[in-house]
């Protein structure tokens, strides 16, 4: 399950809205797609949205589920709307704001598709993408991502150079190198990212978790246009937060199913460093140089002797905690894309 949010679904019927004119692009899989937009005081950019998005849809089997994220503006009305005149478009209200990754999780668990792909409501995004990155899937990757290639120009100092740096130091700890994880526009295959479960502001490393999936990531350039109405929800203050967050996602890729190895070797260095301490401090006693009471050396034993120990139980209690989730859950330690000759009789 994601973050608790109280959530209204609205689903409505009747005749179909009338879309403009079709543009070129590939042909579009047979399977189908749901679309998940997040939106927050958006209520401008919706009805152009809505008309980009039924050129690109127009006779496919296809479902739009856009997540009200507790907009004071009026975005849910103008949903709300749009759901009455076509039944292809489905809406999330949240009772307040949860945030974006409380968003694309809820839709995430609604949609009904065998492709899933999520872009922004701020007409950033362009619908026209996303025939290319279906037929990028088709060509055997599990993720496309889109990469928003003239973002930034003119712009280098307070865009193009924090956005450089953040993706390549994503992408060195992520393991999954990609050079725009800030563009929402990205297409998935249900089976790997059904399972991905998130929390706080994780949205944006996604593909790396569908890559511990086993999934294959690949990356698309794709149109971009600065937005039209209203202003950036986001700013320079979210770094730190980004920091923490890689900090997570390292810790979970590599420690995630033997958290023993993490606090337990941490404690082991403490156990080294109090036992070097405490050989020092007996060295200086017994050739004189020093007493007990003239260095810092006993104090310095002790603690890490003492936080050597707690680090060993966390681990363990870690360990606990991690096999308690796992076997309560019914969850696998691994993963698997494909199976030969082997049946339902043995899975428990």
């Amino acid at each position: 399950t994601g973050p608790t949010a109280d959530l209204r679904v609205t689903e409505r019927r009747p005749e179909l809205h009338s879309p403009r004119a079709p543009v070129s692009m590939p042909p579009m899989p047979a399977t189908r797609l749901s679309l998940i937009i997040p939106v927050y005081n958006e209520a401008r950019s919706l009805p152009l949205l809505f008309d980009r998005l039924d050129a690109v849809l127009k006779d496919r089997d296809a479902e739009v589920i856009l997540v009200n994220d507790g907009s004071a503006d009026g975005s849910f009305e103008v949903l709300r709307e749009q759901c009455r005149k076509d039944p292809r478009y489905k809406a999330i209200d949240f009772r307040r704001n949860f945030g974006q990754t409380a968003a694309i999780n809820a839709g995430i668990q609604h949609a009904t598709g065998d492709v899933l792909v999520l872009m922004d409501s701020d007409l950033e995004n362009d619908p026209a993408d996303i025939p290319r990155l279906l037929a990028q899937l088709d060509t055997g990757y599990d993720v496309v991502s889109g990469w928003r290639k003239d973002r930034g120009q003119g712009q280098f100092l307070t865009r193009k150079l924090p956005s450089l740096l953040a993706n390549k130091l994503i992408s060195s700890i992520g393991g999954v190198h990609l050079h725009d994880y800030g563009c929402t526009l990205k297409a998935y295959k249900r089976d790997v990212i059904q399972d991905v479960v998130l929390y706080g502001q994780m949205h944006r490393f996604i593909p790396v978790y569908c890559s511990w999936q086993g999934g294959r990531v690949g990356e698309l350039p794709v149109n971009y246009a600065p937005r039209q109405f209203g202003k950036s929800n986001y700013g320079l203050f979210r770094t730190y937060k980004v920091m923490l967050d890689l900090i997570l996602i390292k810790f979970l890729d590599k420690y995630m199913t033997k958290p023993i190895h993490f606090f337990g070797g941490a404690g082991f260095l403490c156990f080294l460093i109090s036992l070097l301490s405490g050989g020092l401090m007996l060295y200086y006693k017994f050739t004189g140089q020093k007493d007990f009471v003239q260095t810092p050396l006993p104090v310095i034993t002790a603690m890490f002797l003492i936080v050597g120990v707690l680090m060993v139980l966390m681990g363990v209690l870690a360990e606990l905690i991690v096999r308690t989730y796992f076997e309560s859950q019914g969850k696998r330690t691994y993963n698997i894309r494909e199976k030969l000759n082997i049946g339902s009789a043995g899975l428990k």
